[in-house]
């Protein structure tokens, strides 16, 4: 008995499927053969994934066909083909896709946004028509409403613990027991529960906390916190550690900045028996008396060490710190002495009223700094320990300026926690990629600028990719990354 062909639409597109009436004993049924999507209705013309194009009569059944293949797209390819290959390679892809499932393409596509092109989320889109990601994530949504929802969602706390729980397990090789924690202000004017004023070195700003762990070892960021504004450092270690903890991550030692100095802080390091190394901010009273009992005594041959281009004095004294046994290390920059001195002394000398012995006073303290520690170091290396703390600022950086930290576009606490969260795992793959190219003339950024202009041919099921210049070559034989 012929069949027939039954045609419907959905979503706009329009399918076929062929019809054989069947009878089995007494039951009559239809054996249904999926043809795929209408090119050509008077034709005859179909196309399936399974078979492409093809025509298809009731008399003749299937026969493939050619259909001529037209060019349809012309799009950006080297920079997300690098960044593709680098998170798919290192494992890191399939814990993104594991995490947020269904919203995987979008995070994924918003991710390469802010790594490789940047800006505001409304954009987000823009990129993504015209770059190889939506070849990589054709799923994301990303028009701007749905962009707000999105962040909305992946702010909520189930997510962020099974993101933490899933990336600290996979760096877990890399990473040690050191950590280096800072904070840095987010300026906004968005009604949130976490604005609030804040007075930072006598500049008044509307502002949120951003708190952020660093692996000393691999200077990767291992967590983030956030607070309002008027949160003051001293009240955000503990918690901060503790968190750490309760996410896999022994804490061993720990360098942070002058903010965290209190007796609460110090007492709580001691009794972790967490080795800590920070700078005492001058107008601490310890301060005062550090540099009182010991300046006359600083500026001795043995106290000068070199680090890198500058001559430091460093003189370390046993200290009591609310009753237990650690060190402070009086230190002079020279270099830096002698310009506060210099600048110092045209402002003083042209103010007939400052007695003499007071300028000799201030020259006394003009290039100080004190560090304290529970442990005695060697002063050769307490410098460059001290200093690893600069991988810190370096992701605060580049968080600001290239993961599109700043501004703040958001209009709920949840939508700000799912801004954070993407910048930080953008913060990741950028040092990722940047580590990767260690021993080459290119740091990240100049290697996906560099990437951008090797560009692809979309046809019909095939994507033809260009010649790569010289550079893209050097860059994808050190990556050991092959062309499709």
């Amino acid at each position: 008995m012929a069949g027939f062909i039954r045609y419907e639409v959905k979503n706009g597109v329009e399918y076929g499927s062929y019809y054989i009436a069947k009878r089995y004993g007494k039951e009559k049924t239809n054996e249904v053969q999926y043809l795929g999507r209408v090119i050509d209705k008077e034709k005859g013309v179909f196309r399936s994934r399974e078979r492409g194009d093809f025509t298809f009569t009731i008399e003749d059944g299937i026969r493939r066909i050619r259909l001529p293949i037209q060019e349809k797209l012309i799009l950006d390819f080297g920079d997300s083909f690098l960044l593709e290959e680098a998170i798919r390679r290192s494992g890191f892809k399939k814990i993104l896709e594991n995490v947020f499932s269904e919203l995987s393409d979008t995070m994924l596509s918003m991710l390469f946004y802010r790594v490789l092109c940047g800006g505001a989320s409304c954009y987000a889109k823009t990129f993504w028509e015209g770059s190889y990601t939506r070849i990589l994530y054709p799923n994301a949504v990303l028009e701007s409403q749905r962009i707000s929802e999105f962040h909305r969602l992946i702010g909520e706390e189930e997510y962020h613990r099974e993101f933490f729980n899933a990336y600290i397990n996979h760096i877990l090789p890399e990473i040690g027991t050191g950590v280096l924690i800072d904070s840095t202000g987010l300026p906004n004017d968005i009604r949130l529960q976490v604005t609030a004023v804040n007075n930072h070195n006598g500049v008044i700003s509307n502002e949120s906390r951003l708190i952020l762990a660093v692996d000393r070892k691999s200077e990767l960021p291992l967590f983030f916190r956030y607070g309002a504004g008027n949160i003051v450092d001293v009240a955000t270690l503990k918690n901060t550690l503790l968190e750490l903890g309760l996410n896999g991550i022994n804490v061993e030692h720990a360098i942070v900045d002058a903010g965290y100095y209190s007796e609460a802080n110090v007492t709580a390091l001691f009794e972790a028996n967490i080795s800590f190394l920070l700078r005492l901010v001058p107008n601490r009273k310890i301060y005062k008396q550090i540099i009182a009992a010991n300046v006359d005594t600083l500026e001795k041959s043995m106290n000068l060490i070199k680090y890198r281009d500058r001559l430091v004095y460093i003189k370390v004294i046993e200290q009591n710190f609310f009753g237990y046994k650690g060190y402070a290390y009086l230190c002079k920059d020279v270099d830096r002495g002698n310009d506060e001195i210099k600048k110092y002394m045209f402002g003083a000398l042209d103010n007939n009223d400052i007695p003499h012995d007071e300028m000799d006073e201030e020259i006394k303290r003009k290039g100080l700094f004190v560090l304290i520690s529970s442990d005695l170091l060697d002063i050769r290396e307490l410098l460059p320990l001290y200093y690893t703390r600069q991988a810190v600022e370096q992701i605060f950086d580049f968080s600001k300026n290239n993961a599109d930290l700043l501004p703040l576009r958001v209009h709920s606490e949840e939508a700000f926690r799912g801004h954070l969260l993407i910048s930080f795992i953008a913060s990741y793959l950028y040092m990722m990629v940047n580590k990767a190219l260690n021993g080459t003339m290119f740091c990240a950024d100049g290697a996906f600028r560099t990437m951008r202009n090797l560009k692809c041919k979309i046809y019909e099921s095939d994507l033809l990719v260009l010649e790569p210049t010289k550079k893209m070559n050097d860059i994808l034989s050190h990556l050991n990354y092959q062309l499709p």
